[in-house]
């Protein structure tokens, strides 16, 4: 009698196994199933990339040719200090969004180091094209100048590439 009773606790521990086995493969399927029929990026992960490009588009409205040398507040200056602090904001605003870099794609963020390193080329170069006697009003004049020929505010285009990230994003 006692070997049937452990008989049949040992049926039952069995089918009471199988049984908790199948529940758990039952269940981690659908389980499965629910993690991979789920978005990758939710709702929390899109606000943050909208308001990284939100920020590289100030970066790069306010990195535009033109815009820098508006924002001057003393065109008393020299050309080396204008030089200087065109090139010094343009790096340090870049360096304050750096960590933007996270949210948009590699292409974008490209684009905004290639505006920032090739404005600050023009500026350089233009800089080294002034005659000595140069005034900093002069360097801002060339480099309004500049700003105004066709294709030179490389900013534009970066422009039309985070509305297009964006625009990806909201639909």
């Amino acid at each position: 009698m006692f070997d049937s009773f452990i008989s049949y606790l040992e049926l039952l521990l069995s089918i009471g196994t199988l049984f908790l086995m199948g529940w758990f493969f039952t269940e981690f399927n659908t389980f499965k199933k629910e993690l991979l029929n789920k978005p990758i990026i939710n709702e929390e992960g899109n606000k943050l990339k909208l308001q990284a490009l939100e920020r590289l588009t100030l970066f790069t409205e306010r990195a535009g040719l033109k815009s820098m040398v508006e924002r001057l507040e003393n065109n008393r200056m020299t050309v080396a200090e204008i030089n200087l602090l065109l090139t010094a904001n343009l790096k340090a605003e870049y360096e304050y969004n750096m960590s933007q870099q996270l949210y948009v794609s590699p292409e974008v963020w490209h684009a905004i180091t290639r505006l920032k390193d090739q404005n600050i080329y023009i500026i350089n170069h233009i800089t080294s094209n002034l005659a000595p006697n140069a005034t900093g009003l002069d360097l801002c004049k060339m480099i309004v100048e500049y700003s105004m020929t066709p294709n030179a505010e490389m900013n534009i285009i970066v422009l039309d590439a985070l509305q297009f990230e964006a625009k990806k994003i909201l639909n």
